[in-house]
């Protein structure tokens, strides 16, 4: 039987100037996606036996200018992070292999986040534990993103929470809605909020919310606050009248001035990744 997933090393390992750090990327086959995946790969430079925590990023290429290798150098060495195996998916289409599964947009966007979902939890997380000692339960593995991609993050980890625990959802577009939007009810439609009002499950996950007070200027309901901090909060309000709690199973950051761009997410990422698995 051939392997779901094929490898081709495309990049050689990178050693940190501490020795703390081993970074390699690679391209994986997926037939999901019916294309290449590029990935970058972040190891703890630990002996093999070692377990490691879990969490994958999309919009990988975003993590350099995010300057993550400083970051996990930096939390490393301050021994604030157990050793994580770190993964950035480069993104293709966002619009159509990012959104919420089986779901689309009003305007049809969002036709590959199944298949997309799929890639993460049953080619690249089955390629990952080959090769790495990646612990097996799902409360030492997170998925994370950004804008678009922080969207999927949440709808995968939602979706799937014995195999991703947490998720780090950073600038997210929880505006993403099933049907245009209507003025007189300019809140309405909003895919995941729906679907969290309707759950009658107890919730499994722990969420890292996270937005900037310059990531926008939209301001849909007219009440004083930008779309992407209305949106992050009433998602939150949902979730805690489903029984989760702040502090505890969610928690929300507020960068002030920050901006809808990776320098700003990658102000708070170290924050994240001691929420999430330290």
């Amino acid at each position: 039987m051939k392997p779901l997933v094929y490898l081709k090393q495309v990049a050689g390992s990178l050693l940190s100037r501490r020795k703390r750090l081993l970074q390699r990327t690679y391209t994986l086959t997926s037939r999901y996606l019916q294309r290449q995946v590029r990935i970058e790969v972040y190891r703890p430079a630990v002996p093999p036996w070692r377990l490691l925590s879990l969490v994958v990023f999309n919009d990988g290429q975003d993590l350099e200018r995010m300057d993550l290798t400083k970051t996990l150098t930096k939390l490393y060495k301050k021994k604030k992070l157990p050793p994580t195996l770190v993964v950035g998916v480069y993104a293709n289409d966002r619009l159509r292999e990012y959104g919420t599964a089986g779901r689309r947009s009003d305007q049809g966007h969002g036709e590959l986040a199944e298949a997309y979902q799929k890639f993460i939890a049953d080619e690249l997380v089955p390629w990952l534990e080959q090769r790495n000692n990646i612990y097996r339960g799902a409360e030492r593995r997170a998925i994370a993103g950004f804008s678009l991609g922080g969207l999927s993050a949440f709808d995968t980890a939602w979706r799937r929470p014995k195999q991703f625990r947490t998720a780090g959802v950073f600038s997210a577009s929880l505006w993403y809605r099933s049907k245009p939007f209507d003025p007189r009810r300019p809140d309405a439609n909003r895919i995941v909020h729906d679907y969290v009002s309707r759950a009658r499950r107890g919730i499994p996950n722990r969420f890292w919310f996270m937005a900037g007070t310059d990531d926008e200027d939209s301001d849909r309901n007219n009440n004083g606050v930008i779309d992407s901090i209305d949106d992050t909060l009433q998602l939150m309000a949902l979730l805690q009248q489903k029984g989760m709690k702040p502090g505890k199973d969610m928690v929300y950051v507020e960068v002030e001035g920050g901006k809808h761009e990776p320098e700003t997410w990658g102000t708070v990422v170290g924050d994240f990744l001691i929420w999430a698995v330290g």
